[in-house]
């Protein structure tokens, strides 16, 4: 499928504007919680952006999107290999899921997500859990948990989106994946 300039510039924004959404979650906890806490708040929210953007890079979207296994990815985008490829399909995305933009727009559109679900479970960990603790949890779990059901939901190999699922809005990978995890750590 031919590249789409307004369906391009659409996704690019729309990645800018759910990048937004994570500092401002980081202000909306840092809000509710006592001041001795707010800046723990604060913190576990941008570091998850610099964290997960880099695990996201290296192994978190090569598992979600490489490869056509129905339970997980592979590591064909291993720290982003083969992503500057200029005829990349990326697999599963052909006929009717043929992308219309570049694989490096829809990487980065993919990562916001990826980003902003770690950060929705700080609202569970607040006062409850140290910042060490914090970090090495959003590590692993992104890698084992958020990256392996995005593959499930978003990508057309994964086992729930052959069964019909649809996710437009990130309530299955979002927010029940965040929703699940926040109870488990509390």
């Amino acid at each position: 499928m031919e590249i789409d300039s307004g369906n391009t510039a659409w996704v690019l924004v729309s990645a800018a504007m759910v990048a937004f959404m994570t500092p401002g979650l980081a202000f909306f906890y840092g809000g509710m919680v006592r001041g001795k806490h707010v800046l723990a708040m604060l913190m576990q929210n941008v570091i998850a952006m610099g964290i997960v953007s880099v695990l996201w890079a290296l192994v978190g979207f090569s598992i979600a999107f490489g490869g056509d296994g129905s339970l997980i990815g592979n590591l064909d985008f291993f720290a982003m290999s083969d992503m500057h490829l200029p005829d990349l399909v990326l697999p599963g995305y052909v006929g009717d899921f043929a992308l219309s933009i570049p694989p490096m727009a829809f990487f980065a559109f993919q990562m916001m997500f990826a980003v902003i679900t770690p950060a929705l479970i700080t609202g569970a960990t607040a006062d409850r859990m140290k910042f060490k603790a914090y970090v090495v949890f959003i590590a692993v779990w992104s890698v084992l948990c958020y990256s392996v059901v995005a593959h499930w939901v978003f990508s057309p190999n994964g086992w729930l989106f052959e069964l019909g699922a649809l996710d437009f809005a990130g309530g299955a990978v979002i927010h029940i994946n965040a929703g699940t995890a926040a109870l488990a750590l509390i």
